[in-house]
């Protein structure tokens, strides 16, 4: 990987991890702005690279440092908020892959996108969120529960996220195409 596609990969990890410490608390999953870079990250740098700068922010808080909304480290597998982590990585994948395949460049579409990211990273999250709860914490929550608290309450804020960057994406988009066929002319 070449230095400047590294240091594309490190921003978006650095951005994610930023997006943790600006949360708002609610019962059992902190509302945080780490969704904005994960659409960042797939729409602009691409379904393989926007992959690895999740992949990324995910191994830096493994392997313990406090990145994560709740610290870091590799205990931080068994919290119930990891799953959303998982998600994340799928999300940003399936938003380069949606927005490359497609050539969506209209808001509305990258929208779309953006909202297929979203029911990743909750179904993951709601899915390990429910696990974590039953089995590790050994405090079950009802399926409408887990629902509940890991998507209807956070879904407002993540909407108009969701929003915000569809039309963020449509304008960063010509700067990263200009880049990508730099680098494919450099390679």
């Amino acid at each position: 990987m070449k230095p400047k596609t590294m240091a594309y990969v490190s921003l978006f990890a650095a951005l994610t991890a930023i997006g943790a410490f600006i949360k708002i608390p609610i019962p059992y999953i902190p509302f945080t702005l780490q969704i904005v870079p994960v659409y960042l990250a797939g729409a602009l740098l691409g379904p393989r690279l926007g992959l690895y700068s999740q992949l990324c922010y995910i191994g830096i808080g493994l392997i313990g440092v406090p990145v994560f909304a709740e610290g870091g480290g590799l205990g931080y597998i068994f919290k119930p908020t990891f799953g959303y982590l998982i998600g994340y990585a799928a999300g940003a994948f399936m938003n380069g892959c949606l927005i490359q395949k497609y050539d969506l460049k209209k808001p509305f579409s990258i929208f779309l996108a953006n909202l297929s990211t979203l029911a990743i990273v909750y179904a993951a999250g709601c899915f390990w969120l429910y696990g974590a709860m039953k089995w590790i914490i050994e405090k079950p929550l009802s399926l409408s529960d887990t629902l509940l608290f890991g998507a209807v309450l956070p879904m407002p804020g993540d909407l108009l996220l969701c929003i915000l960057c569809s039309v963020l994406i449509h304008r960063m988009q010509p700067q990263f195409s200009r880049l990508s066929s730099k680098r494919a002319k450099a390679g």
